[in-house]
């Protein structure tokens, strides 16, 4: 659909400039189908950062991969990350504070202990020291081809490329741990909740909690309807016995 629409652009404007007489686009109508693009689910992600790599090469990629699902960092901000965009926040902890590459908008993230632990095992990393980054990150390309080897030698189904690595931050690291959605549309350093909603695919164990609570709450209220009908019972006994009373005594 995307290419339809762009080729539509060139159509537009060679009409414009009277090259064609006809929009042959006139009487189309086009249809988006929504491709639903799933994160790593918390298994997955513990899987991925429990397999050891006999590799130091596949090992980098995987860990890499795995701090953008602590941090939900792009992979050109990853890439372009420095140790000076690593400060201490009012809060006495380490965050990123840098802008997004694409948009330009702010991007303010406290860093998590599996995220910290990664940025320390490779602040002597040659080439970290060399580019002054915090992580030795390879090209796009090379870490994409590299994540589809990560993704079969640890048995994972789902397709591995650093834009999910984004997505398992925003939905399965914060969203399916009660981080409030416009919490993670900052960290994400989206524009609107709109976008962030997009992220947010419901894990099946997350699905499992909340029905579990709701069943809770629901014996609960039973079990409260359940009291107040013997209390009702036990009222109207006394009043008939007090009905008795008064009568004998009116007798």
């Amino acid at each position: 659909m995307k290419y339809i629409a762009n080729f539509k652009k060139i159509v537009l404007r060679a009409i414009d400039k009277d090259i064609i007489s006809v929009d042959p686009f006139k009487k189309f109508k086009g249809r988006k189908t929504k491709i639903l693009k799933r994160p790593l689910s918390s298994d997955e992600l513990e899987r991925l950062e429990k397999h050891v790599f006999p590799v130091s090469r596949l090992a980098a990629v995987r860990d890499i991969f795995v701090f953008q699902c602590y941090t939900g960092l792009a992979y050109i901000d990853v890439y372009n990350l420095k140790k000076s965009d690593i400060r201490m926040g009012i809060d006495g902890e380490l965050w990123i504070t840098t802008e997004r590459q694409k948009t330009g908008s702010p991007i303010n993230i406290p860093l998590l202990p599996q995220a910290l632990k990664i940025v320390d095992q490779y602040k002597e990393h040659e080439l970290c020291i060399k580019r002054g980054s915090v992580l030795p990150v390879a090209s796009n390309q090379k870490m994409n081809a590299y994540l589809k080897e990560i993704a079969d030698l640890c048995g994972l189904e789902s397709t591995l490329n650093t834009h999910k690595a984004r997505r398992t931050f925003g939905s399965t690291v914060t969203l399916n741990n009660d981080v409030p959605i416009h919490v993670v549309k900052e960290m994400l350093g989206h524009s609107s909740v709109k976008q962030t909603e997009e992220y947010a695919i419901t894990e099946q164990q997350t699905i499992g909690k909340e029905m579990r609570g709701l069943r809770q709450r629901l014996n609960i209220q039973k079990f409260e309807v359940g009291l107040n009908e013997d209390i009702i019972k036990k009222l109207q006994i006394e009043l008939e016995e007090m009905k008795k009373v008064i009568a004998e005594l009116q007798s």
